[in-house]
C-alpha cells in the first residue's frame, strides 16, 4: 500500500476476541495474529471468504450498555473492538491499517439467522446492523492499543460486480450454467472485480433477498442477473428487480432490447429491466450466453460513466 495515501480517520483497538468453535461466544485474548487472506489464527470464523475479521465500534457497545445490558467484549461476536469509528457510515472497499496489518472492508452488517442470548434478553442486538467485516490483505499482530488508520478510497478503484443466474434446472444441478461464467469472464476482462457469483432457482423472494444483501451489505457497484426474463410463469426476475429498486434506469434494458432486435426479432419478447437500489445498479441480462455476450459488448463502454456517477467518482454529463 502507498504510504502517501490519505488518512481520513484514526482510532485504536481496545480488545481482540476469538472463539475456537462456531456458535460459542468470543473471548478476549492478549493479542491476535492476523493471517493474510484468512483472518485471526485460532478463530473459528476465519477462512477463505470475505468475512474474515469482524469489527465493532466501542461507542456502539457503550450505547447498548447504557440501556442496562451487561455485556463483555466479544459478546456480539466481534473480533476487534475499536474506538474512534462509526463503522456503519464507512463505505465497503475502505482499507484500514491495524498495526502492521492491512484490512479491507467487505460487508456492512449481517442477517441474524438465530437470535443470540443478548437478543433474547434485551430484544435487540447491535452486531447485525453495526458490525462490519473485513478481509486481511496483509498479516500482522494486533493487540489492545494497536493504532487503526482509515485510508481514503481511491477514485480510480475498480468497479465491483456480482453475477446472479436464475435457473430452476441449474439450481437443481440438471443444467450447466454457461451465462453466469461468461458474464464474469467478460467483466473481469474489462477490469471489474467480481466479488460474488450465485446460482438461484426462479423464486422471487430468494432473488429479492440476495439483491438487497448485495446492494446494502456488500455495496457492489453493479449486479448482473441472467435468466428469468421471459414469458414463463416462473420467470420473475424483472418483478423481483422492480420490487427492490428505489429508482428505475430502464434506458439500459431498452437499449439492449433495441440492439438485440437488430439480431433477432424475438428480442421483443424479453421483459428485462434495470434499476438502482441505493448506489447499486441492477441490470437484467438475457438467459442465452450468446445474447449476454452481445449485450455486454454493447453496454459496457457507456456503463462505466453511469457507475462512476452513482458512486460519486465521475461528474454528471454537461
Amino acid at each position: 500500500m502507498d504510504e502517501n495515501e490519505k488518512i481520513v480517520g484514526m482510532g485504536k483497538v481496545l480488545a481482540v476476541c476469538v472463539s475456537e468453535k462456531k456458535g460459542t461466544q468470543k473471548k478476549e485474548v492478549p493479542e491476535g495474529v492476523l493471517r493474510e487472506d484468512w483472518g485471526i489464527e485460532g478463530d473459528a470464523h476465519a477462512g477463505k471468504w470475505h468475512r474474515q475479521v469482524s469489527l465493532l465500534s466501542f461507542e456502539k457497545i457503550e450505547e447498548f450498555r447504557a440501556k442496562g445490558a451487561e455485556v463483555d467484549f466479544g459478546a456480539f461476536g466481534e473480533n476487534l473492538v475499536v474506538d474512534g469509528f462509526d463503522f456503519r457510515s464507512i463505505p465497503v472497499g475502505t482499507r484500514f491499517r491495524v498495526g502492521d496489518a492491512l484490512l479491507e472492508l467487505t460487508q456492512i452488517g449481517k442477517e441474524c439467522h438465530s437470535h443470540c442470548a443478548i437478543y433474547k434478553e434485551m430484544g435487540d442486538c447491535i452486531m447485525p446492523r453495526e458490525g462490519v467485516f473485513c478481509r486481511v490483505l496483509k498479516g500482522g499482530v494486533v493487540k489492545p492499543g494497536s493504532v487503526v488508520c482509515q485510508y481514503a478510497l481511491k477514485p480510480d478503484r475498480p468497479f465491483t460486480a456480482a453475477v446472479v443466474t436464475l435457473s430452476d434446472k441449474g439450481a437443481r444441478g440438471e443444467r450447466e450454467d454457461k451465462s453466469g461464467p461468461l458474464i464474469r469472464e467478460t467483466l473481469e476482462s474489462q477490469g471489474y472485480e467480481v466479488v460474488e457469483t450465485l446460482l438461484l432457482p426462479d423464486e422471487k423472494a430468494k432473488l429479492e433477498y440476495e439483491l438487497k444483501r448485495l446492494a446494502d451489505q456488500r455495496q457492489v457497484n453493479v449486479i448482473f442477473t441472467t435468466g428469468g426474463t421471459g414469458f414463463s410463469e416462473r420467470d420473475i426476475t424483472p418483478e423481483a428487480t422492480i420490487s427492490v429498486c428505489d429508482r428505475m434506469a430502464t434506458g439500459i434494458a431498452e437499449a439492449m432490447r433495441y440492439y438485440s432486435l437488430k439480431i433477432t426479432p424475438r428480442a421483443m419478447l424479453s421483459r428485462q429491466t434495470s434499476g438502482i437500489r441505493k448506489k447499486t445498479l441492477i441490470v437484467n441480462m438475457p438467459g442465452s450466453p450468446k445474447a449476454c455476450r452481445e449485450d455486454l459488448e454493447f453496454i459496457l463502454p457507456s456503463l462505466a460513466h453511469g457507475l462512476g456517477v452513482l458512486r460519486g467518482t465521475d461528474g454528471e454529463c454537461g
